[in-house]
């Protein structure tokens, strides 16, 4: 089994990491203290409130975690500070390349616009892409829960923020009471825009069909998909078309998508050729990094670094990027993993 420090050295891509889900511990308490808001909590009270426990029982109840940390996420400067928290962590894990995504329409409780959140998130990316050897990008997402014409005000700020970090849309939240037939209209809107989408699907039992759903709507990539494994007639489909499936293996077992590692299909996906990844989901929320996710996938699978590298080439093939910059990800990639190889 590879060795924690030799994944430690691996250049990693992320491509499904919520912001408010993964914010540090330092920085929720900086972010309290920006606003003047005492928490008045040790740090394993502010975590009991900010991390799901692994006893959690379903997809609703690993997001009620996110009530705790919204309140601080109202103002320019926490949603700036929050972003660049994110990505500093990432760096941490030698993520080269993440996508981080976020509602913007959770954030204007204390009246800032829907641009402004978003611009506030995009100056956290741009000033962590300055620290750091890291690339930044930001989705945008919608929560099924929302009414839809809440929801479409999200669509107009893909032509009013001419900023590069701003890649695509997602759609989170209840999978279960809101499938994806129910947004057919808004995705057609997004995708005619030329906005790239990466949708939430089969992430609880039952949830198959919301995977096919998905790919017809437009989505090139998909959030967690673990339900692919009861849909084996589509997963030729998913591999021809080069779907990208966004797994968290850490999340995927709180959310109770599956119970035990049995069920658990990253590795027979893997096998059938399917473009799997390894992300965290929410840092916070399930009490991990990308260092832990690999290391489990490690221990579970015996992956060994060509494995790693090749679901990261999977991940660059599905990052909302331009070709050109997918060239040179993938060189940067095959040129530092064939180095360690040697080592």
């Amino acid at each position: 089994m590879l060795k924690p420090e030799t994944i430690a050295l691996l250049p990693k891509v992320e491509l499904h990491c919520h912001l408010d889900g993964s914010l540090s511990l330092a920085c929720i308490k900086q972010l309290a203290n920006n606003i003047g808001k005492d928490l008045n909590m040790s740090d394993e009270e502010i975590l009991k409130h900010a991390q799901a426990p692994e006893t959690t029982q379903s997809l609703l109840e690993y997001l009620e975690r996110f009530d705790f940390v919204l309140p601080l996420l109202q103002s320019y400067v926490n949603l700036e500070m929050a972003a660049y928290d994110v990505a500093r962590q990432a760096a941490e894990d030698n993520v080269k390349y993440i996508e981080i995504r976020f509602a913007p329409g959770q954030h204007l409780e204390k009246n800032l616009t829907l641009e402004e959140a978003v611009e506030a998130v995009i100056a956290g990316a741009a000033r962590a892409e300055e620290d750091f050897d890291i690339v930044v990008n930001i989705l945008l997402c919608g929560l099924r829960q929302v009414p839809l014409e809440r929801l479409e005000k999200l669509l107009p700020l893909f032509d009013e923020i001419a900023d590069n970090h701003l890649v695509g849309f997602d759609l989170a939240g209840d999978e279960v009471n809101y499938p994806q037939v129910k947004f057919k209209k808004l995705l057609e809107k997004v995708t005619s825009r030329g906005v790239q989408v990466t949708l939430h699907a089969g992430e609880c039992p039952g949830c198959a069909q919301n995977i096919i759903d998905s790919v017809e709507m437009g989505a090139t990539r998909i959030g967690h998909g673990i339900m692919t494994k009861d849909i084996p007639e589509y997963q030729e489909i998913l591999t021809k078309l080069g779907i990208v499936l966004e797994m968290a293996p850490s999340s995927n077992f709180q959310t109770k998508a599956i119970s035990n590692l049995s069920e658990y299909p990253f590795m027979a996906l893997y096998k059938r050729g399917i473009h799997v990844t390894i992300n965290t989901d929410n840092r916070t929320v399930s009490n991990t990094s990308l260092q832990k996710e690999y290391e489990k996938i490690a221990n579970w699978y015996d992956f060994q670094i060509s494995d790693f590298e090749r679901v990261n080439h999977y991940a660059i093939d599905g990052a909302f990027i331009s070709e050109d910059e997918k060239v040179l990800l993938h060189q940067r990639f095959s040129e530092e993993y064939a180095k360690i190889e040697k080592s």
